[in-house]
């Protein structure tokens, strides 16, 4: 049972530091995928200040196909190459968007959404998915932010059970 508190620090290293312990304790234990990412969602949807959405799309089909998240309905299939989330996967590198009405081809499932963080999960080298952050406030994620959530990304990376995702 999930029983932290709310994590009150303006260390952002300190901040990624405890939320990255607390998602090893969520997703070592548990052998469901599904509910590893619907733990890790809401742990980082807890966790942060500032944000409006996160979630995972996961790759199915050649595509992002949205998986377990916090926030309101979202698009549910997104191409490879198209907006935020497709680019990131394209590139497999994670995608730092200070305003997304200046990020070409955005894809608007929140009207409130000013800025934007996804991270690509990669497993051997194979693309998995990726974790998306929305915020209403411009300029909310910076390098700290990229730094732990990679970190964050990595612990589902290696301990999601990908071959059961269907």
């Amino acid at each position: 049972m999930y029983r932290a508190k709310k994590i009150k620090t303006d260390d952002k290293q300190l901040f990624y530091k405890t939320v990255n312990k607390l998602l090893i304790g969520q997703v070592c234990y548990e052998s469901d995928w599904l509910a590893q990412l619907a733990n890790a969602s809401a742990l980082l949807g807890h966790q942060m200040d500032e944000i409006n959405w996160v979630g995972f799309y996961l790759l199915k089909n050649d595509e992002l196909v949205l998986g377990p998240f916090q926030g309101k309905p979202a698009c549910t299939h997104i191409p490879i190459g198209k907006g935020v989330c497709g680019t990131a996967a394209e590139k497999r590198k994670t995608i730092l968007v200070p305003d997304v009405h200046e990020f070409p081809g955005h894809i608007a499932c929140d009207a409130a959404s000013q800025s934007e963080i996804v991270v690509p999960i990669l497993k051997d080298g194979e693309l998995k998915g990726v974790l998306d952050i929305d915020s209403p406030i411009k300029n909310r994620f910076d390098e700290e932010d990229k730094k732990g959530l990679e970190e964050f990304v990595q612990i589902l990376a290696e301990n999601v059970h990908w071959e059961n995702i269907c």
